[in-house]
């Protein structure tokens, strides 16, 4: 067994994984055993493949066609065999080595799953830490964000102590270490979430059985492009993620 595997979910966005994918090698120490797996959902052609012979410990998956992002991630689930696993975006930057750092904490605090520190590449903090999902959140959040802004920090928990550890009912699935073992119990992602909201579902399931936390101790870089805000298809597709997790886990208005 290792101690930690990655998946990399890409689509049409070649040079963010290679980014990534270096900045892991790059920054996480030699002891620890580990293995990157690139799960390829790619409609446009690209080097992704040739690029992970590089290394002995990147592997590359082509499935043959584009599975969204939770069923990309579960796509190699059978094939893990390590202590921990991370859930990685192709848009995140490691500057340090944050995978040891978040395999300490989870071992000293016995915690299912964690999530570190996010910054801009300015260093700016980011809101990726929310409370439980309501429908009055979701609905300001998605068409006026520009309004109920005390509402709007007290849904991204702008109130907490970011210097200390706390736990976390929803984090950003940008970047999250899991105990392997928990991932594969659950089932990895719930698929009927193409894309979307199925972030929230992972860390709902983790938080009833055992726990999430946010770990203050190491930051990772996370070019966040929220999409879904600029693009009127993924827009929709967000939209009816948000109405399937409501219909799984029940209508709480706010």
């Amino acid at each position: 067994m290792i101690d930690i595997s990655i998946t990399i979910v890409a689509y049409n966005d070649e040079e963010d994984v290679r980014n990534a994918v270096c900045s892991i090698m790059e920054h996480t120490a030699a002891t620890i055993k580990k293995k990157i797996y690139i799960v390829d959902n790619s409609t446009e052609k690209n080097a992704l493949d040739s690029f992970a012979t590089q290394w002995e410990e990147v592997g590359y998956r082509k499935p043959e066609q584009n599975l969204g992002f939770g069923a990309g991630h579960n796509y190699v689930l059978s094939e893990l065999d390590s202590k921990y696993h991370a859930i990685v975006n192709p848009d995140i930057i490691l500057k340090e080595d944050s995978l040891q750092t978040l395999m300490k904490f989870m071992e000293q605090n016995q915690v299912g799953m964690a999530v570190p520190r996010m910054t801009d590449e300015k260093g700016e903090f980011q809101a990726v830490y929310r409370r439980e999902l309501t429908v009055l959140d979701m609905g300001i959040r998605m068409f006026l964000s520009s309004h109920f802004k005390k509402r709007q920090a007290y849904h991204t928990m702008q109130d907490m102590d970011y210097s200390k550890t706390f736990q976390v009912p929803f984090a950003q699935g940008s970047f999250l270490v899991i105990q392997t073992e928990l991932f594969q119990k659950l089932g990895g992602f719930d698929t009927r979430y193409f894309m979307y909201m199925e972030d929230a579902d992972l860390c709902k399931q983790v938080n009833q059985c055992s726990s999430l936390y946010y770990c203050p101790d190491t930051t990772v870089i996370h070019k966040w492009e929220r999409a879904s805000k600029k693009n009127g298809k993924l827009r929709r597709i967000h939209i009816a993620s948000m109405f399937r997790y409501f219909c799984k886990w029940g209508w709480k208005l706010w």
